[in-house]
């Protein structure tokens, strides 16, 4: 099977063993985290970093059309022969993504992982790419180890450009495309934290909730794709919808949109002082009837 499909070049962290436990429940308790912005949520607080989708690859790789795959939740479908296929049918697809840079490059699915329990929605896909210099095979997404990693499968691209307000770190429902979220960066995390952008809650689509959350993951206070934070600090976030409850009881740090931090306190996580120039902001920050006026997540440090 062969498709055109969006791409984004990722890489990621190790799981941390917090105790003898299931892949699920490790998964969804503990993911350490360093430069890259993913891990799970470890009793309400999570480590952070920096970056929105690693770049394993040297050159960035960008999303282009389906071609006629399509995904439902992160489950690929497609049609082969006249039969319709879809989830494990998928090993050993190829696929062919276009570079930043103007070029290509095939992908292949190497393994495919159904996913379990509460994240039965949430597969995962072990995927290479092959490198046009030397015609080998190589993972898309690695561990802090350098071992390759998994990736879930997330319709839409994501912008991954700094600086650029209103720009850089959006994402873009783009029906041609998606994007391979690796274990260990933020599009993944925020996955795994329970904000699924194909879910609901409460009759609440949580497509909103997640892109606030990579925003918040990655400290993009001014929304402009640029992370000010630093590695393993923590983080405690929350929402008004029941997928995270404020479990710590940390000084508020920020109130999140899916267009950055609506407003931020001197408690954060920025290593030096943060100007978002022209960027309007609330007078009051983190009541709770904030989250009926358009704030999504609010976030809290130790």
């Amino acid at each position: 099977m062969v498709g055109m499909v969006g791409v984004v070049a990722c890489g990621g962290e190790a799981l941390v063993p917090l105790e003898e436990q299931s892949d699920e429940s490790a998964a969804a308790r503990g993911v350490r985290n360093g430069s890259n912005l993913n891990g799970s949520n470890l009793n309400g607080s999570n480590l952070n970093g920096s970056e929105l989708n690693d770049l394993s690859l040297a050159r960035m790789l960008v999303s282009v059309d389906y071609a006629g795959a399509w995904l439902e939740g992160s489950t690929f479908h497609g049609w082969y022969s006249g039969s319709h296929v879809s989830g494990m049918d998928f090993v050993q697809a190829r696929f062919l993504g276009n570079l930043g840079e103007g070029g290509q490059v095939e992908l292949r699915v190497d393994a495919i992982t159904p996913g379990l329990g509460a994240n039965q929605d949430v597969w995962t896909y072990r995927v290479s790419y092959r490198e046009p210099t030397d015609g080998q095979w190589y993972p898309i997404c690695r561990d802090a180890s350098g071992q390759p990693a998994d990736a879930i499968a997330v319709a839409g691209r994501w912008d991954y450009r700094q600086g650029l307000a209103g720009v850089g770190g959006a994402k873009y429902d783009d029906p041609r495309a998606f994007t391979f979220a690796c274990e260990g960066a933020a599009i993944a995390k925020c996955i795994r934290l329970g904000y699924k952008p194909w879910a609901s809650t409460g009759g609440v689509n949580l497509a909103a909730h997640h892109q606030a959350c990579t925003r918040l993951i990655r400290a993009d206070y001014c929304g402009d794709g640029t992370s000010h934070t630093v590695d393993g600090q923590w983080v405690n976030l929350y929402d008004a919808v029941g997928v995270q409850q404020d479990t710590e009881s940390w000084g508020l740090e920020a109130e999140w949109d899916t267009e950055g931090a609506r407003c931020f306190t001197e408690h954060n996580r920025a290593p030096a002082p943060v100007s978002c120039p022209g960027a309007p902001r609330k007078t009051e920050c983190g009541t709770a009837e904030a989250f009926s006026s358009g704030t999504l997540l609010q976030s809290e440090t130790p």
